[in-house]
């Protein structure tokens, strides 16, 4: 039996005569003294030998503790429980924990029974009859079972009647037959047009579906080209097949136009599946993916995990997203386990974006993956012209940030009635607020972080950990009255010199923290769609492939942010970011303008911008990547050793330097202090192994965990080593 936590792999359990186990059944076990929920599980055939944990020793039959029961849970899926065991053995993590997500056992708890009133067929001569009670007999005269509420509301009485008349034996309670969680898209169902190169694509897409195999594929394409409603036909023609669809979105709390186009295209909203569902519509929805009643899914990462039990077609929108990888607990990147999944479920994968990430790419050119494009906007909309603006030859006013051309261009379109967006991908107000008359700089008290004011809140916030804190009056350090000033924008700050630049513009801004949640961003969507706005200012959130017909401007306020530093895939983020942004201007009849605000034009992110040359520079970054085996052309995995103190963490690292791993085609970089070296009050190092593309790590970075354990047997038990194996984020 596997069990949902972080135990090294499966436990033996005597298993009962009857009712005879399977696999994937859902059971509950005895484990110390309590009860606890568990799978059946079976040998993972056909996984490879390097991602295979050792094995355990068999336990004796007498010492086996008996199944206690078995559960009304639908049993798990083959092919859910080898993705699993992939995912446990590609991440180094122990399975449990892996199956944790997929078990879900709250979701997988029994559904409360709804019941209602009908008739009891009493006549009795002692319960007198009255008009209030003739009228609750005559809302029940067709037999159908109502509640209390409803019942009370069809006959124009008090709930108290109701529940008297069941007292008095008029009424008896009957079950209510649960009506169907979620309607049957229909595939025929008429939906928006296609153009002909939409056509093109939809009927390769339609091919590899109904091949009902597995088959990876890249649906790249200008932004504006409808790639969405192209990749919708193959999700009809999973539909068709009778087989059940997946669809994952980077951020599913910004998927209120993506709903909208699904119930367009098959008259009916898809489930839904993501962190902020209710317990209840989270059971609901388990059991009816489990069940096959949920036909198409639409989700954040975890949706992978949901117990499909025919998987037809797995799609990864925007798949270039870095929000795909999950850093805490399980370290995974949803795009590439959807592969895995895809393969383990003999469905195709399609994966989506207008600027494919690397790993990609080189996928596609090596024959892994087919390639499909959309060439041109739907609509025959124009892409926008790209301009930049040098902040050397045109610098902003002092103390502001948007420079003369930007805001003679926000200007002549707000005087048009056309829509314009300021990006700046930061929130708060400032970045960083440091004392005037001694320097101190405000930091974050448990992470190596400088603390971001928000001046709508009147308080300065840690990004990382969540501190915050009011803003002090005098400065900590030399206890100056009021000398404290804040360097740099954040979109709050934004927004204050927009709404002092152009007073009478309808301004919205969308940040994390204006827009919390999926009825907000709907109805931010609707304001913006309804031209209720006229000045949208916002960070990567709005670079999520909305569409706005009416927005013809896009200002970027620093478009430098985010190439400083020494991420591998700094430029190439940047690159992926603006051109999306870019991409929200000028999607209906009138044309689109972009400006970008840089201290370096001749930079290579800004030449590609500029040129609407994309292609060509991943092409470079590929061409720089490559010599030295850098992802994906080589394979990453990170360690990063924390600790309470900085002492414990040094040690702790030193000893995983000195039984690190050599040979050919290996090298190990580090340890040294983590970008942030205190997160969370712990303190942080970092190694990196890097290998050819060849190398299988997981192997390798199991035999140096032993090694390192015997090195250092009295490490302190504070001392925590995560591995992440890919990793996208280096901080």
């Amino acid at each position: 039996m596997l069990l949902p936590y972080p135990f090294a792999g499966a436990f033996d359990y005597a298993c009962p005569a009857s009712p005879a186990l399977e696999p994937g059944d859902v059971v509950l076990v005895p484990l110390n003294r309590r009860a606890e929920v568990g799978v059946v599980w079976d040998a993972p055939d056909g996984l490879p030998a390097d991602l295979l944990p050792p094995g355990a020793a068999p336990v004796p039959d007498g010492k086996l503790k008996p199944v206690s029961a078995l559960l009304d849970v639908p049993r798990m899926p083959a092919s859910l429980r080898r993705f699993v065991d992939w995912v446990a053995g590609y991440t180094l993590t122990p399975p449990g924990l892996v199956l944790a997500m997929a078990l879900r056992i709250n979701a997988a708890q029994p559904l409360p029974v709804t019941t209602g009133w009908v008739r009891s067929g009493s006549n009795s001569v002692s319960v007198r009859s009255t008009p209030a009670r003739n009228r609750v007999l005559q809302a029940l005269a067709d037999g159908m079972p109502r509640g209390t509420a409803e019942l009370a509301r069809l006959a124009g009485v008090g709930s108290g009647v109701v529940r008297g008349m069941a007292e008095a034996g008029l009424l008896r309670e009957q079950e209510v037959a649960a009506a169907p969680s979620f309607g049957r898209p229909d595939p025929d169902h008429v939906g928006p047009g296609l153009s002909a190169d939409q056509e093109r694509v939809a009927a390769a897409l339609r091919g590899l579906v109904q091949a009902r195999r597995f088959q990876a594929a890249l649906l790249d394409g200008v932004t504006g080209s409808g790639k969405t409603e192209t990749y919708l036909e193959a999700v009809a023609a999973c539909l068709a097949e009778g087989r059940q669809a997946l669809v994952l979105l980077p951020e599913i709390a910004l998927s209120s136009q993506w709903l909208q186009r699904f119930q367009r295209r098959f008259g009916v909203e898809p489930a839904v599946w993501h962190s902020d569902l209710g317990s209840k519509r989270r059971r609901i929805t388990w059991r009816a993916v489990a069940g096959g009643e949920a036909p198409v899914v639409v989700g954040a990462r975890s949706a992978l995990f949901l117990p499909f039990p025919d998987l037809g077609l797995v799609v990864v929108d925007e798949e270039h997203e870095t929000a795909f990888k999950q850093e805490d607990g399980v370290s995974y990147h949803a795009r590439d386990m959807a592969v895995v999944r895809a393969r383990l479920a003999e469905a195709p994968v399609l994966l989506v974006s207008a600027t494919p990430s690397l790993e990609t790419l080189t996928n596609v050119e090596t024959g892994r993956y087919r390639h499909l494009s959309l060439s041109v906007r739907h609509g025959g909309a124009r892409l926008p012209e790209v301009a930049a603006v040098d902040l050397r030859d045109h610098p902003p006013e002092r103390g502001r940030f948007l420079s003369p051309p930007l805001i003679e261009a926000v200007a002549g379109t707000l005087h048009r009635a056309e829509q314009a967006m300021l990006f700046l991908n930061r929130r708060g107000y400032a970045p960083l607020t440091l004392c005037r008359a001694c320097g101190h700089r405000i930091q974050c008290p448990n992470c190596t972080a400088w603390l971001v004011e928000h001046r709508a809140r009147r308080q300065l916030a840690c990004h990382h950990c969540g501190h915050t804190e009011a803003v002090p009056v005098h400065c900590p350090s030399c206890r100056a009255e009021n000398s404290l000033t804040p360097i740099g924008p954040g979109v709050e700050r934004i927004t204050e010199e927009a709404r002092t630049t152009f007073p009478d513009a309808r301004i919205l801004v969308m940040a994390s923290d204006t827009l919390p949640g999926p009825t907000a961003a709907a109805e931010a969507v609707r304001r913006i769609a309804e031209r209720e706005v006229d000045l949208v200012i916002g960070t990567q959130i709005v670079a999520k492939g909305w569409h706005f017909p009416g927005l013809t401007l896009v200002g970027v306020v620093d478009a430098d942010l985010g190439l400083a530093g020494g991420d591998l895939r700094a430029a190439e983020r940047t690159v992926q970011l603006l051109h999306q942004v870019a991409g929200r201007a000028g999607r209906a009849e009138q044309p689109g303008r972009v400006l970008l605000q840089t201290y370096s034009p001749e930079h290579p992110v800004m030449q590609a911008l500029v040129a609407g040359d994309f292609a060509r520079f991943m092409e470079r970054e590929a061409e720089q990547r490559r010599p030295g085996h850098w992802p994906p052309f080589g394979r990453l995995a990170a360690l990063i050793v924390s600790a309470d103190t900085a002492e414990a963490a040094d040690q702790a690292a030193a000893a995983l330097g000195r039984s690190a791993p050599t040979g050919e085609g290996l090298q190990v970089l580090g340890p040294a202090p983590a970008p942030l070296a205190i997160l969370r009050g712990r303190h942080r190092r970092r190694l990196l192994l890097r290998t050819r593309r060849e190398v299988a790590v997981q192997p390798i970075l199991r035999h140096w965990m032993t090694a390192w354990r015997a090195l250092a047997p009295t490490v302190p038990r504070s001392v925590q080593v995560d591995v992440d194996v890919d990793p996208v984020s280096f901080l």
